[in-house]
């Protein structure tokens, strides 16, 4: 089905509208609710993983994955708009599970943390770098939903490894502890099986 087929149904045209309309206001509400928290102090602990080794800069390469995968997620789907559809729904509702995971689990950032600078982020956020919206993962999470929701083999492959590459990414310059980037896959998955509940994707 392409999008002149899948606009003609006026169930489809309405449910395109309030997702983009949901995702407009939950991205609105995240950018303010970053600020805040900012602004708590949260818990610090040692984690058993970063303590055995010394956090190394993979800034570029961490972004080169996310971008890349999320350039070649949309040249996908762009074509194919009820999996399009069912994908933004899906991260629109992780961005909101994220947001209360946050709020109940407050953390201060890893010790020798090394800023990863998301221009994204940065640009449609507060404009100061974020060191305290940990829990859980974001970018692990948006790349595993990539991997979820897309069925192309090549492609899952890709999104597959580019999960693992800035899971691996993140925890090496302590940007994360790890259960951040545990939970992160667990939550997706969640979010995912919760939706496709609600209304199955077609293949």
């Amino acid at each position: 089905m392409n999008w002149k087929e899948f606009l003609s149904v006026r169930r489809n045209k309405n449910k395109l509208i309030i997702t983009l309309f949901s995702l407009a206001v939950i991205l609105f509400s995240l950018t303010k609710f970053l600020a805040y928290v900012e602004t708590r102090n949260g818990l610090s602990f040692k984690d058993p993983i970063l303590i055995l080794f010394e956090p190394i800069d993979l800034t570029w390469l961490t972004f080169t994955l996310i971008y890349g995968s999320l350039i070649a997620a949309i040249v996908y789907l762009i074509t194919k708009p009820e999996k399009f559809l069912f994908t933004i729904q899906l991260y629109t509702l992780m961005v909101l599970i994220r947001m209360v995971a946050m709020w109940l689990l407050p953390l201060n950032p890893p010790d020798k943390m090394i800023m990863l600078v998301d221009p994204f982020v940065e640009f449609f956020g507060t404009g100061k770098t974020l060191t305290k919206d940990l829990f859980f993962s974001g970018h692990t999470a948006t790349l595993f939903i990539l991997f979820l929701t897309i069925s192309h083999k090549a492609l899952k492959k890709i999104f597959l490894l580019s999960t693992i590459g800035v899971a691996i990414c993140v925890l090496l310059q302590h940007v994360h502890y790890s259960i951040d980037v545990f939970a992160a896959l667990f939550f997706a998955y969640g979010c995912y099986e919760i939706l496709k509940s609600l209304k199955p994707m077609s293949a």
